[in-house]
């Protein structure tokens, strides 16, 4: 699915926040510099936006993008090329569940908009942990469904009456922009998905409210 969909996704990202993702990301940044963190994992890396935003802002920080996507991580390597970021950002092929990374390598793991398709969220997070040095964070950016009743009813109508019909459109895969706004409604609400961080190992876990609570950034430390 996401194959398909990467030629156009950057584009329908923005189209549909309005940009506010782009600001969105730099608020992860902004977390993710004060760590002062040597290696990043930036999983589910996708077309490299979140990477490059951090090559960027945190230049002494090595960065591995993984995604399971194939043609993701092509536009994500011509992004990287394009910005002359080949020295600062690597980009694998891998999957959440089985990462090819050492353990207690990455002093911060952070994921944009991914968790929600990861396959096991569980097992997800026990393979950051691992990856992750002691005292290391995670940071993840994702959406969630408003809690007030009138904010919610409006986005949910803009869900599915403009991102479904005109992502499926634009994308010609109709049945992604089916999945994407639905997997939002499936995802956990934000106080069981900390508690899912908690059973993974995972400490001091928090959550900072966006625009309205349409994301969420989630932080926990392994211990």
């Amino acid at each position: 699915m996401f194959d398909n969909i990467a030629p156009t996704y950057d584009r329908l990202n923005h189209l549909f926040s309005f940009s506010i993702d782009k600001l969105w990301r730099r608020r992860v940044v902004r977390l993710v510099r004060r760590m002062k963190p040597q290696r990043i994992l930036d999983l589910a890396t996708g077309t490299g936006d979140l990477a490059i935003k951090m090559a960027k802002r945190i230049p002494k920080a090595h960065i591995m993008g993984v995604d399971l996507s194939e043609n993701m991580l092509a536009v994500a390597a011509e992004k990287v090329r394009r910005q002359g970021l080949d020295d600062h950002i690597a980009l694998y092929q891998g999957e959440a569940e089985r990462l090819d990374i050492g353990d207690g390598v990455v002093d911060v793991v952070t994921v944009a908009f991914g968790v929600r398709n990861f396959g096991d969220i569980d097992g997800s997070l026990l393979e950051i942990g691992r990856t992750l040095t002691a005292g290391g964070h995670i940071v993840i950016l994702e959406f969630s469904t408003p809690r007030n009743p009138l904010v919610r009813y409006f986005y949910r109508l803009y869900s599915n009456h403009v991102m479904k019909p005109v992502g499926g459109l634009i994308s010609k895969d109709r049945k992604a922009y089916d999945y994407l706004p639905d997997s939002i409604e499936e995802f956990p609400d934000p106080e069981r998905f900390l508690d899912i961080m908690r059973h993974a190992g995972f400490k001091e876990c928090r959550r900072k409210s966006l625009s309205l609570g349409i994301a969420q950034i989630y932080i926990g430390q392994k211990p």
